[in-house]
């Protein structure tokens, strides 16, 4: 009877693991898996090729693949189709990696800040938190809704963060739907 009880609390844990290691978020039509890094995960979601390309071009690649952990708020490819014509294809130029760079590392902020960590910085400063961001600058987060974070950029523009909590390896990735700017 123990023996047998033993047996099938292992083949729960071995089956709640394995569930927990397969729970993903589908993110530009593909798997976002929590054993693959920032970088492994963005590469395959079609909602973020202009993103890649910029961390890329910004020599930002080893760093997303670092231990971390990162909270990175992932502009879509819409989201940069709203910048001003002409703006990405500048930008991704080598002359101007050290404006690209700061622009990138103002959607990444050092830590683990999933929903219930930004709601909770949103509550205990009245309405708003003010997040450092990696480029030294500033954002802000506030509820819209119950559910709903807007984050307000240093320009005064506003985003939406449309997925939440997509778990990393390293991090934590919440897509949103304007780049933000220091």
């Amino acid at each position: 009877m123990i023996r047998t009880l033993q047996i099938a609390t292992l083949v729960l844990v071995i089956a709640t693991t394995a569930a927990l290691a397969k729970e993903t978020v589908i993110v530009g039509g593909q798997d976002m898996f929590r054993t693959k890094d920032i970088i492994d995960n963005a590469v395959n979601s079609a909602d973020h090729a202009t993103l890649v390309a910029a961390v890329k071009a910004a020599g930002l690649v080893e760093t997303l693949k670092g231990k971390g952990p990162f909270t990175v708020f992932a502009p879509t490819d819409a989201a940069f189709g709203r910048l001003p014509a002409g703006t990405v294809e500048t930008l991704v130029k080598p002359e101007n990696k050290e404006t690209l760079t700061k622009i990138l590392t103002y959607h990444v902020v050092a830590g683990r800040l999933d929903f219930d960590a930004l709601a909770k910085e949103i509550k205990a400063g009245n309405g708003t938190a003010t997040i450092k961001t990696v480029s030294g600058d500033t954002l802000w987060a506030m509820m819209n809704g119950p559910h709903n974070i807007v984050l307000k950029d240093a320009k005064g523009n506003l985003a939406n963060i449309s997925t939440y909590d997509v778990i990393q390896s390293n991090g934590i990735i919440h897509v949103i739907d304007h780049v933000v700017m220091p």
